[in-house]
Order: C-alpha cells, then structure tokens, then sequence
C-alpha cells in the first residue's frame, strides 16, 4: 500500500457520500475493480466518507464485489428495487407485480423472433430462459451465475426486475411491446445498448438513494454521485455533485449536458477524480496527473 497525504480540506468534509454506478462506471473494460480503485475507495472510507453502490445488478453479484472493493457499502441494486444495508440487511424492496411478471415473460412480449434473452431477478437467485455462458464475463469478481429454467412456470413472486439482452434493433421491438401494453405502468431503462431492464414503476435509483440518505440523515445537496448510462438519470439528478464519465451514453450526455464529464472507466476516471476532489496525493496520482 502506498504512502499518501489526505488533504483535509473544507471540500471533504462537503461530500460526506458518494454514490457510483459499476459497468462503465467504477468498473474497468473488463468489468472488474482495478487496485488502483480498491486503494482509493478504501483510503476515503477510512477518511470518514460513506459509500452508496447503485446498480441494476443483482444484490448477490454486487455483495460480491463490494467484498472485492472491501469497503461497508449501501447496495441499491436491480436499478432501485432492492437496497441493503453495510450488514446485509435488506432494507427497502420493491417488487413487480406477480402477473405482471408472468406477462413479461411470454416469448410474444419479448419479440425479437425469439432471439431476446430473458432474464429474472428474483430474492436470491438470477434465473435465465437459456445458456448463455458469455455474460459470465461480466460476473468475475463475485463469481455469481444463473440458473436456466422455464420462465413461464415461474410464478412471478419476489421477482426486483426482468431483464431482456438483445441486439439493440431487436430490444427497439421489445420496447414497444412494453410501451403497447403496460404504458407507465413500469419503469423501462437501458442499461446498455444491449440491455432494457424493467422494474416497477416507483423505482430509481435516484428514489432509492434518497432513502439511503434519509437513513444517514444526510442530504442529497452534499452526495457525489457518478454515472455513464440511462439507468443513472435519476441518481445524477438526486445528487448535488453528478459527475458524469467521458464514456457516457450519448443520449445520457444530450438529457443531462448540464452534468460534468471526467474520465473514462477504462483509465479508472472515478478513482482519478476522487483524488482529485478529496485533495489525495500520493506516488501514484499527484494532482498533476489526475485527468479531468
């Protein structure tokens, strides 16, 4: 572990927590957390700083990568469904709609010719219409993985999200399948080019971060929040200080041009830019070589 000097500056003691999305965001192109990353974070919670993880992931696979980041983080998971507390407690749950659910499930509602891949998150366990041994990739540092089975007989209960992967022209029909027939009955979001995520429809990560704020009595005009994709409109509205990563979804960056932009996640641009903001200086990342 390297020697550093944490410049105790006014500005730390503004940003009490900071809240940060994973894929394109905190995680490198490969989908995992670099050192450079895990130091950063660690030095600044042991500075007093709180951590909020918010993602669409599951909150089995992000539990797993919070323990490889080794910091007491909040999990708002499955893009605002589920929160959990540092301990594990589940502490806010929003489900969809059993029926609901058996709905969106249905090879029709998909559409894509059958070539969408249906995913469900449910309490404990990530279940999937089929094999699909590629999207393992995107799970290293947790090691979790699905379980195939026939989502028609699933019964719908407990269920955070339903997930369609596609290719974005096929997800464009998925879309408006789900526009047809739930309308703004459910919240629908991209959180990649290839991925439409559906939750219900009093769910956000930006609400879900205001209930974490609440429990720590902490108000959102003090929160650092980062984010790259559609899914983190409502997070980087929430927060007082959004930053949004030079990578960013292109139409994130025309919704929110008010927002920020720093480094790439493939250069570990949050982990640069907290440096930058908490006045981190050390062999690795003087402040003249931290990147905008």
């Amino acid at each position: 572990m390297s020697d550093f000097t944490f410049a105790r500056t006014p500005k730390a003691s503004m940003y009490p927590v900071i809240a940060t999305d994973l894929d394109g965001t905190l995680l490198n192109s490969d989908h995992q957390v670099d050192p450079f990353t895990i130091e950063t974070v660690r030095r600044l919670e042991a500075s007093g700083i709180r951590f909020v993880i918010a993602t669409g992931r599951h909150y089995r696979d992000v539990a797993g990568i919070r323990d490889v980041l080794g910091i007491d983080a909040y999990l708002i998971t499955s893009n605002g469904a589920r929160v959990h507390a540092p301990d594990d407690t589940r502490i806010y749950s929003r489900d969809l709609e059993p029926a609901a659910v058996r709905r969106l499930v249905q090879p029709d509602l998909a559409g894509g010719g059958g070539r969408v891949i249906v995913n469900l998150f449910a309490d404990d366990a990530w279940l999937i219409d089929r094999h699909a041994p590629e999207l393992l990739v995107f799970h290293q540092d947790s090691g979790f993985k699905y379980e195939v089975m026939d989502l028609r007989e699933h019964d719908g209960e407990g269920v955070a999200k339903v997930l369609y992967i596609g290719e974005p022209k096929d997800l464009k029909e998925t879309a408006a399948n789900l526009e047809r027939e739930f309308g703004d009955a459910l919240y629908v979001t991209y959180s990649l080019p290839d991925c439409l995520e559906v939750m219900t429809a009093d769910v956000s990560k930006g609400r879900a971060l205001r209930f974490v704020l609440d429990e720590l009595d902490l108000d959102p005009a003090h929160c650092v929040a980062f984010g790259d994709n559609m899914n983190d409109i409502d997070l980087l509205e929430t927060a007082g200080h959004p930053f949004m990563m030079n990578n960013a979804n292109p139409d994130l960056i025309k919704r929110l041009p008010d927002v920020q932009r720093i480094g790439n996640n493939f250069e570990a641009g949050v982990a640069h830019h907290l440096r930058k903001l908490f006045g981190i200086v050390d062999e690795l990342a003087s402040p003249g070589q931290v990147p905008d």
